[in-house]
């Protein structure tokens, strides 16, 4: 093939697997042209991407709940695109799709693998934002895993990301008490004053043991836990009888992957008769309609609201890669990839 798409054809590719922190050499700029579909495959252009912490781990050569990226190979990314070859039955030129699109402005995808959107019922930012894999991580997480009742206090750390801003909505929703965890002025301001949580912790400001004593001074039931590392071991000595910890990341660990330190404080799971489960979204991908519905109609009633930070462009990966661990999103982080790409 030798067209107009295939001349903006552009991938970050995995280059090696960093030992600890991702650097220069863990990526690779390329620009192949993409082979002709064959049969049950898509040639899709993509418009979004969405950049996630489980990418570090999608990086690492350790069994996980899927295959780590191969080096040589594009990096993985969820994203949002425009089928314009199909040679699978069901898709057409111009159909917008969702799934494994990968780190690249065109390519190859199995139509086993994504499916098809409907855009009367939501726009493709937010299929990738709060009506997406986004939203759905923090409604099974919390109602599936950690099943909070009424009046309960509910605890989330990195409370101003994607999925835990999510998460304290949905719990404020069912009656909760809500105690968000997050870093900075900008952030826990906007804990306080747009999303309006019970009590807001600056885990820079001070120790967090105190912090959390002062937040939530009838205990803890609920801790929906994205961070993993001191933050978890304070909350595991506050947690009252019967708490459930969701386990649903550990990015404070992810920078050294290879040595992950595990919660010191564990035994208070026994002491509390607790529970600490982690999940993934594979397990519930049945009921992915049940979650589109209940998140789709909240945000139309205003009880919940999806913040998005987009960049542009596909070079703009490397940078929104490192925003992950350095904090410096604000929401949900995006890549938006301009119309000159087709």
């Amino acid at each position: 093939m030798n067209t107009p798409l295939n001349a903006a054809a552009r991938q970050f590719r995995l280059r090696e697997y960093p030992v600890k922190a991702v650097n220069s050499n863990t990526w690779q700029m390329t620009s192949d042209a993409p082979q002709e579909p064959l049969a049950g495959q898509l040639l899709v252009r993509n418009r979004w991407l969405s950049v996630d912490p489980g990418m570090r781990g999608w990086i690492t050569p350790k069994r996980s709940y899927m295959p780590p990226v191969q080096p040589g190979e594009v990096m993985r990314a969820f994203g949002v695109a425009e089928v314009v070859q199909s040679n699978a039955e069901g898709f057409k030129v111009g159909d917008v799709i969702t799934g494994f699109t990968g780190v690249q402005t065109l390519g190859l995808v199995d139509a086993q693998m994504v499916r098809k959107l409907d855009l009367r019922y939501a726009s493709e930012q937010q299929y990738l934002s709060g009506l997406g894999m986004t939203g759905y991580t923090a409604y099974f997480g919390l109602l599936d895993v950690g099943k909070p009742q009424a009046g309960q206090t509910v605890v989330v750390s990195a409370a101003a990301g994607a999925v835990g801003s999510i998460v304290c909505q949905i719990a404020k929703i069912k009656g909760c008490r809500v105690v968000g965890i997050a870093g900075g002025e900008e952030k826990t301001q906007y804990l306080k004053n747009t999303l309006g949580l019970d009590a807001v912790i600056d885990y820079k400001a001070g120790p967090i043991a105190s912090a959390l004593n002062a937040a939530a001074p009838q205990g803890i039931d609920v801790y929906f836990d994205n961070v993993g590392g001191d933050i978890l071991d304070a909350v595991l000595m506050q947690i009252n009888r019967h708490a459930r910890i969701v386990v649903c990341g550990g990015i404070s660990q992810y920078l050294d992957i290879e040595k992950v330190r595990g919660p010191a404080n564990y035994l208070q799971l026994i002491a509390q008769s607790g529970t600490m489960q982690g999940f993934t979204m594979r397990d519930y991908m049945s009921r992915v309609p049940e979650a589109f519905m209940a998140l789709a109609g909240w945000n139309a009633k205003g009880e919940v609201k999806f913040r998005d930070h987009v960049l542009q462009g596909i070079e703009s990966f490397p940078q929104a890669f490192d925003m992950l661990f350095s904090g410096a999103n604000q929401g949900k982080l995006l890549i938006q990839l301009p119309s000159e790409n087709a």
